[in-house]
């Protein structure tokens, strides 16, 4: 347990580290260990907010005009940086937000590889040439940054998610305001800081920290933000996009409910597999983790059985100890809001095992929950249609595919779903019938590829602009075509 007093980390604006404008700050806590104070930050005030805006504005004209070849000198020092620092890095991640070391460094690597993948990519994104019959005259589009981006991104995967926003906005032009979790900023910081040391221009990207209600109104309405790049609730998402000008693009990555479907060819040991690492995996805080699996009647009982012995030999503890499978939950509030469904779970549905919250010994001061395997569950049931984003799991019986679909379909979340099974027509058929925008055949519903496109749909995202691969280019540029005479 740390007994040092805590580091105080500052904003970014307009090159300068600086403290709040109000002086205030606040703490950011180890979800293992509460006693651990892993930094304290700036609660940033909407003048911060307006410095930060004013500063990208001013800095867009020089970066527009910067040669691409340059800002992409950058990206790839700034990997570089990340990671050089990986093993440090990964171990503050992990204090602050509690996932396991190994998957804390691994995702500071990633996301390395995805400014590199847009250093790359950025430099041959460009528009087109049109045939016409005019001898005499060129027809063609060009692609120009938009402005001012505002990022604002979750606490889970605090490097990841804003780097795949951050990387294809700066290659493309554009100038960014950084506001990272107030759950997990010092991981949001050190992506911050990489950017900055490899010789990011003053006020191209500006990091502040802070309440979204202080912060929001300024990041998303004012008139020089021209996108907004955004990765949380529902709730929160709506809001934004309903704030948002007309003239203010807007890419909302929000929630789900996502499914995995279990037939009765699959290899229930695979699909037990895919059960635990798609639903309990970050403790089940992932946006595309499974939280519904539907399986067949014909294996339910053997499946139960294989999950529920799997489930209980699950290690729980620090993530800063070998061997873990579960760590905490990130923050008291997710605690709470779990064990409240939880108890909802037992008063709709059979609790097979799990759901309990562990308070003794190391577990005293964490925010450690067991994972919840519920079955006997209905469509109508709020733990299979609401999102809970814990280690809580639905099952629910279904007695064909086309009663699988139905039910997988019954929701208002349409971000990733999965399809275990050894059929080849059943997996052709599932990508053409599932709702979703990630489709996973014998694979995990969490994870997607940097090189590929990422997406919901429903209320799941927004439907304008995808994330990541040369896709995630898109939604930062917009054209321009130009007739130009001989």
């Amino acid at each position: 347990m740390t007994t040092a007093p805590p580091a105080t980390f500052l904003n970014c604006i307009d090159g300068d580290w600086r403290p709040s404008a109000s002086g205030q700050t606040f703490l950011d806590i180890n979800p293992a260990d509460t006693r651990e104070v892993v930094g304290r930050f700036q609660a940033s005030s909407a003048e911060d907010a307006r410095a930060a805006v004013s500063a990208a504005a001013a800095a867009f004209e020089g970066w527009k005009k910067t040669p691409v070849t340059k800002r992409a000198a950058i990206l790839n020092a700034a990997a570089q940086y990340l990671e050089a620092n990986a093993a440090r890095f990964g171990e503050e991640l992990t204090r602050e937000e509690g996932k396991p070391l190994a998957q804390a460094k691994d995702e500071f690597l990633r996301s390395a590889q995805t400014l590199r993948f847009y250093a790359a990519e950025g430099q041959s994104f460009t528009g087109e040439t049109f045939p016409q019959d005019d001898p005499d005259m060129v027809v063609y589009s060009q692609r120009e940054p938009l402005g001012v981006v505002s990022v604002i991104s979750p606490w889970n995967f605090p490097v990841s998610i804003p780097a795949r926003k951050i990387a294809p906005a700066l290659i493309t032009g554009n100038t960014v305001i950084f506001k990272p979790s107030s759950d997990a900023p010092l991981s949001g910081l050190r992506l911050a800081e990489a950017f900055i040391q490899a010789g990011l221009p003053k006020g191209v990207l500006n990091f502040v920290t802070g309440r979204a209600a202080e912060l929001g109104p300024t990041l998303t309405t004012s008139p020089e933000i021209r996108a907004i790049s955004f990765t949380g609730s529902t709730a929160a998402g709506e809001q934004i996009h309903r704030a948002a000008a007309m003239t203010t693009r807007t890419q909302m990555e929000l929630g789900g409910k996502n499914p995995l479907i279990v037939m009765d060819d699959a290899d229930l040991d695979q699909a037990v597999e895919l059960t635990i690492k798609g639903g309990l995996s970050l403790s089940g805080q992932a946006c595309t983790g499974t939280s519904r699996v539907l399986v067949m009647k014909t294996v339910r009982a053997a499946f139960l059985d294989k999950l529920v012995a799997r489930v209980r030999t699950l290690k729980i503890g620090s993530g800063m100890l070998p061997g873990m499978d579960i760590g905490p939950l990130a923050t008291r509030q997710q605690l709470e809001t779990v064990l409240r469904y939880i108890e909802i779970g037992k008063s709709e549905a059979t609790l097979l095992c799990g759901g309990e919250q562990l308070t003794d010994g190391d577990f005293a001061h964490g925010f450690y929950v067991t994972p919840a395997i519920f079955s006997d569950v209905t469509q109508q049931m709020r733990i299979a249609r609401e999102e809970i984003f814990g280690p809580v799991i639905a099952v629910i019986e279904v007695d064909s595919y086309a009663d699988a679909i139905a039910k997988a379909n019954d929701s208002e979340y349409g971000l990733s779903a999965a399809l275990a099974t050894r059929s080849a027509a059943h997996a052709h058929r599932f990508a053409q019938d599932i709702q979703s925008g990630t489709v996973k055949i014998n694979r995990t519903t969490t994870g997607n590829l940097i090189n590929a496109p990422f997406g919901g749909l429903k209320r799941s995202s927004t439907a304008t602009f995808r994330e990541s691969g040369r896709t995630g280019l898109e939604f930062y540029t917009q054209i321009k075509t130009v007739y130009r005479g001989l």
